[in-house]
This record gives C-alpha cells, structure tokens and sequence, in this order.
C-alpha cells in the first residue's frame, strides 16, 4: 500500500505537468532524524528476523524510539503538503505498537477475508492475537489501530491499519505537492510555515500571539475583525451531515482582517489566467483547486474533514442495525436519529455565541476529542442498557454544533480571499463524496463485520482523534478582539440579543433566511416523502421502491458534487444575490416537476438537477454571511438563522406525512417545491437582494 501511495503521487504529478527534478528543491528539516528513525525502525526488525536476543528483549524500547523520532521529523516538516496526513498515520501506528509490547497487531477476521491463512505470518515485526473477540482487551491494546482492513485484491492482497491509509495518502500526496510546485513556491511556504515552527507548538496560546502575532496576521479583503462563524450546512445527525441536500444558506463561514503571507501571482487579491503556450505545471498549478491542495493547512483541514465523515457513515449504519438488533423495534432506531436531530434546534444559536468568544483551533482540537471518547463507548452502553444511547448520540451531535462554526470559521483564515469560494466549495465537495462513495463503501464494511459492530464505532472513534491530530497542525494566526483595555465582555444573553437584531435589521441576510426558511419547509417534506414518493412512482413496475428511493437520493448526491465543482470554479464571476435567487427558483422548479411525472428515469434527471441548484444557492450565500457580518456575532446572527431554517424542517415532516395521506406525497412535494420557486423569484423584488 505504501509503494502503491508513492507511486500514485508521483505519477500523478507527473502527468499533470510537474518535474522530478523538483524533488532535487526539497529541504526537509532535521532529515537526519528522519534518516535516523527509518535506520532504528527497519535495523531493529532485521535484527530481531536474525535472533538477536539483546534486540528482542529490547524491542519496545527501540520501535518506540523510531516512532518517536519519525513523529518529530514529520511534525517539525508539515508545512509540506501531505507530511502531516504522514504524521497522523504514524501516530495511529505508534500507538498501536506501543499498546502490544512493540508489536503491530493483526486481526485475524481481515486476515482470513483478505485471502491469507489464519496463521499467515510477514515479519517479527507482526502478532496475531489470540483471541478475536472485540472485548474491553482489544480495546486496550489498541486493536481498532491495528490491520483490520483486508484487501482481497490481486496483486495487492494485503491487511492495512488506518493508519496505513493515512500514511500512504500523506507521502503520495507529498510526492504528488513536490514535483508540481516550483521550488520558489515551496521555499516561500516553507519560510512562511517556519515562522511557528516546533516552538509555536510547545508554547502557551498567549505566548504564541505575542510572539508570532505580528508576523501571522492574515489579510483576506473583507470586513475587518471578521473572525468568527456558527454553521451546521445540513442538520447533524451522529455528528456528521445528514445525507440528501443541504441546508438552504445556512452555510457560513469567516475571516479576519489580517494578512498571512502566501506566494503571490498577481498581487494580493487577483489571479493572472496562464499565458498562451504557458506550461503545463503553470496552468495546473494555478487551477483554484489545485491551489488549494497545495496549500498545508488548508489540505489538513479538508483530508480531516472526509475522514472524519467516511467514519461517521460506518457508524451510523452501524448504529442502526445495533439497536435494531438489541430491540427488534423500528421504533427505538427512530428515536435514535430523533435524539440525533433535536440540537440542531435547541443549541444553535447558543453554540454560535460560544464560539465567538472561544479560540476556533482549540474547539476543533477538543470537540473531536471528545466525541472520540462517547463514540467509542457507544457499542459497549449499548450491551449495558439500550437507554443510555440516547443520551450519548444527543451529545455527540451537541458538541458537532461547536465543533462545525469553528471549523468554518477557521477556513476564511487559511485562504486568500479569492481563494475562499472555492475553499467553500472544496469543503462542500468533500461532505458529497462522503455521500456519494462512503455510504456505499460503509454498507459493504458494515456487512462484512457482522457481529463484529463494535469495531465500526471505534474506527469511527479512531476518524475523530485522526481528524484531532491534523487540526493541530493547522497554523492559525491569532484573531484581534474588538474590546478596550479595562472593558468587560457582554453576558451571554446580551450577546444572543445583539445577533438577534443584526440579522433582523439587515435586509439582504434577513431576506435570504426567509428564503431559506421556506426552502427548508420544502427540504422537510422531500425528506419525509421521498420514500412514499418513490413506492408511487414504481407502482406495477418490476423495479423496487427501495432502489428506486436509492437512485433517487444518489442522484441528489451527484447533483451536489458537480454542482460544487462548478460553482467553486465559475461562481466568482456572478453577483451573489442574483445567484442566490437563480439557485433557489430552479430548485423550487426541480421539486415541483417531480409531481408531474411518473417516470423514474426523469425523476432521477430532476432529482440531479435539485441537487446542481441546491449548490448554486448554499455557496454564495455562506459567502454573503462572511462577507456582511461583523466578526463579533456572525456566530450568534447564523445561530439564530439555523434554529429557524431547522425548526421549519422539523414543522415540515411532522406535517408532511399528514397532508401526504390526504393528498398524496407529489401532490405536497410539488406545492412545497412551488413554494420555493416563487420564494426565490421574490428576490428580485428586494433590491438588497438583487443588487447583493
């Protein structure tokens, strides 16, 4: 797996224009330490293969010590893209050899499935354990970070770790970053990244500001002090988006008004398009998304982000059929994703308030931590007393509420300001591949540990701390607060009020919520009778409601996909507002088509068609938050905009299903699609919102 990541990259790079000779450019600091590590890892094992007692009896010890001075290399080297995806897979690695005594170990299960013999043995460097059980023992010896996954391909069989994959992704990634930047373009990232270095981890946040504060300011072109944000793009369930479209608007991000010193193209705001005749590696490298990638911080936010989201949708089929199984009641899992769903309601506007007053890295850091911690007690409550889940998936949701504003937060930061409705868009992207590919992937992993479920909520917890240990190498500088010297903040309540006035007070966010808000209503509906719907539309033929319900809502995944690239790639040449308003009439007008037709082929082309719309209107209008709201309570002013788009939603399914038994479900999702329809042409009549 680790040739395979290497190679990918190189290729990669390679085919999209770079130089292997820019590899020759690379200056890796403390690469003796690296050299070092690689020597003490592999020199062990080679010593132990050839029976060296002393080595044996020593084994710990050493492994430790190369893990350790591997971890400091990457660490101190992760102002290059892909070294701290590196870093994080190591760390995974490390604690699973040093939980065994200096051994990696290998689960017999993904042995057997990835077609070796149950006893099957590759070095000393191995064990298998005796036991397979998935017991409060394989919990405590790191067994979730151990080779669980099986890969029965030919040519590649093998068993990997999580943290294999991370390893393998960071170095490809790197090799891949490497050969396409050019080596000035590497040296001015570095410099840059330098300026924190190792010290600025080990020092306290206040010692950071006032030491690397000056040099680390940011400048992006928008509102000054803007610093802060609270958003949930679609409602949280389990920690993670629900699956489907996304929350109308509801998308908000920040910035501050400092300037982080990037290599430059043309200026500090503008990009110059490529000559005629320019280079291949120019042109790539200066595609919006490839800019993006390349810069580490930005990288090390996505990549933990999707994984973090490729293990939420392991658990959260997981966790379905666990309680199913334990109580044998469709009931009980709804009341599940019930729990899920009431913070998006009752926390939001009091999540942004706390977010706008707290450091955004450390709530990131601490959030993933802790629903880390829940997730992987979950399976074991479960055995215990069904009942103490519902509590625990209320919490994990509870803290995704703090965790999403400051992550969203963070990002305006990181990018340049022409840079930052791509990012939007790149972010996007990566929640519909998690869509689009992991729900998928997570079924086939889910059947294949049958009764093994447990291990689908720790490596959904292993995601988390993953995710954890990548913020943490995120360099962010420090956001100037608007109080005086000597003036004490405003209580909570004062803020949540001050929020509350500002968006009802300014006129183009105040419309686009109301938009929202209906449009919400209509994303309610389509959520609670797309089931009923797709029963409808398959009646007499061979064809089953549940995969036409699948192709329905893949189609609204695919949607948003293409619809993301696009507007991350064109969307900064139209107006904001305008585009808002074309987004919201054509997927008011997809959803009201739906009830006109009874042929799923055309209902799968209009549910991609809502999906491409549902993109159109989320991006511009998180912009439009970052753009027009002060710093001090975008967090409050979005909060309140969440709890009212989401409490419509929860007004639309609890009704939906009545009006649908009276009328029937496309007779209601056409009304309601309708009703966004003319809500985004009302725009045109507000001239704050046409002119946005």
């Amino acid at each position: 797996m680790l040739i395979g990541g290497i190679l990918l990259g190189l290729i990669l790079g390679l085919v999209a224009g770079g130089s292997i000779t820019n590899l020759a450019a690379v200056r890796l600091r403390w690469i003796g330490v690296l050299f070092l590590a690689v020597a003490v890892r592999f020199g062990t094992e080679a010593a132990i293969a050839a029976h060296v007692d002393v080595v044996q009896t020593l084994r710990l010890p050493l492994f430790g010590l190369s893990f350790g001075l591997l971890l400091t290399g990457l660490w101190v080297n992760r102002s290059n893209p892909g070294l701290s995806l590196a870093f994080v897979g190591i760390l995974l690695n490390t604690i699973a050899v040093l939980a065994n005594g200096g051994y990696m170990p290998i689960w017999r299960p993904a042995l057997v499935q990835a077609g070796f013999a149950p006893d099957a043995t590759f070095s000393p460097f191995y064990i298998i354990p005796t036991s397979d059980a998935l017991n409060a023992a394989f919990l405590l010896r790191a067994g979730p970070l151990g080779d669980i996954l099986p890969i029965p391909l030919p040519f590649i069989r093998n068993v990997a770790s999580i943290g294999d994959l991370f390893l393998s992704a960071g170095l490809g990634f790197f090799l891949f970053a490497t050969v396409l930047r050019s080596p000035a373009e590497a040296a001015e990232e570095d410099r840059r990244e330098s300026e924190g270095g190792l010290l600025s981890m080990a020092l306290p946040r206040s010692v950071r500001a006032a030491v690397f504060g000056q040099r680390g300011r940011a400048e992006t072109g928008l509102a000054p002090g803007l610093a802060e944000a609270s958003v949930l793009e679609r409602p949280l369930v389990l920690g993670a988006s629900a699956s489907g479209l996304s929350a109308p608007g509801s998308s908000i991000g920040a910035s501050v008004g400092a300037k982080i010193a990037r290599p430059s193209y043309a200026g500090d705001d503008s990009i110059v398009l490529p000559r005629a005749g320019a280079e291949v590696a120019e042109r790539v490298g200066r595609h919006p998304y490839v800019r993006l990638a390349l810069n580490s911080s930005f990288s090390a936010l996505w990549f933990g982000q999707l994984i973090s989201l490729f293990g939420d949708r392991i658990h959260q089929i997981a966790l379905a059929f666990l309680v199913l199984g334990l109580t044998n009641s469709p009931v009980a899992v709804a009341f599940v994703f019930v729990a899920a769903t009431l913070p998006n309601l009752l926390l939001s506007p009091i999540a942004g308030t706390y977010v706008d007053r707290w450091d955004q890295k450390d709530v990131m850091v601490a959030s993933d931590l802790l629903r880390a911690a829940i997730i992987l007690l979950i399976p074991i409550a479960a055995v215990t007393n069904i009942l103490v889940v519902y509590p625990m998936v209320f919490a994990v949701t509870s803290i995704s509420i703090f965790f999403r504003p400051a992550r969203v937060a963070a990002l305006p930061r990181i990018v340049r300001k022409d840079e930052l409705l791509t990012a939007n868009s790149a972010m996007w992207i990566g929640e519909t591949v998690a869509d689009v590919i992991g729900y998928p992937l997570a079924a086939v992993f889910v059947a294949f540990l049958g009764s093994a479920l447990p291990l689908a909520f720790w490596i959904d917890a292993a995601t988390y701390a993953s995710s954890a240990a990548l913020i943490a190498s995120i360099v962010l500088p420090p956001v100037p607060r608007q109080n005086r010297a000597g003036e004490s903040r405003p209580s909570v309540w004062a803020d949540l009020r001050a929020g509350y006035r500002f968006l009802r007070n300014e006129t183009t966010l105040l419309a686009n919520t109301v938009q929202a808000t209906v449009a919400q209503f209509t994303l309610g509906v389509l959520i609670a009778l797309t089931p009923y719907y797709a029963t409808g539309i398959v009646a007499g033929q061979t064809i089953k409601p549940e995969a036409a319900y699948g192709f329905l809502e893949t189609a609204i995944g695919v949607g948003n996909l293409i619809g993301g690239f696009a507007i991350g790639i064109w969307g900064a040449r139209f107006a904001r507002g305008k585009t808002v308003i074309v987004g919201y009439a054509v997927w008011g007008a997809c959803i009201a088509a739906l009830a006109l037709t009874g042929n799923l082929a055309l209902a799968i082309g209009l549910m991609f068609g809502s999906g491409v719309a549902n993109m159109i209107f989320v991006i511009p209008s998180q912009t439009m938050f970052q753009e027009r709201t002060p710093a001090e309570m975008l967090g409050r002013v979005v909060g309140f905009r969440f709890a009212l788009v989401f409490g419509s939603m929860t007004i639309a399914m609890a009704v939906s299903g009545l009006l649908a038994s009276l009328v029937g479900a496309a007779v209601v999702i056409g009304i309601f699609g309708l009703m966004t329809m003319l809500a985004g042409l009302a725009g045109l009549l507000v001239p704050a919102v046409r002119d946005a």
